[in-house]
């Protein structure tokens, strides 16, 4: 059986911090997707998820100077967990997408409601 980790998402973008360690540069960045429906009632929904992302420059990432607040992507990559032990002794859990490839969107989102 063949494995899969992999996972596609096209939003926007919301906080970002970047860094570096060495000679790589890397972004942390929040992107929102949502998701726009009618409830029986005929009220609008829109739904958004928001998905912790990493990426570091690199094959397929080349400038992370595109990613900024607002910016449209369309990101693939791999969900990755983590748990790491806090100041106060507690455990603490992450999961984020580890971006292999990022493109800027430069039409209008479908799926949201304006």
């Amino acid at each position: 059986m063949e494995q899969l980790n992999r996972i596609e998402l096209r939003g926007v973008v919301g906080m970002v911090r970047n860094g570096s360690s060495g000679e790589r540069k890397v972004a942390n960045f929040s992107l929102a997707t949502s998701r726009a429906y009618t409830k029986k009632d005929g009220s609008p929904v829109i739904d958004t998820d928001w998905h912790s992302v990493v990426a570091w420059e690199g094959n397929k990432i080349t400038d992370l100077s595109v990613i900024e607040k607002g910016a449209k992507l369309y990101v693939v990559g791999r969900m990755t967990y983590r748990k790491w032990t806090g100041s106060d002794g507690a455990d603490h859990y992450d999961s984020e997408v580890m971006a292999s490839q990022i493109d800027v969107i430069h039409e209008p989102l479908t799926g949201q409601m304006n």
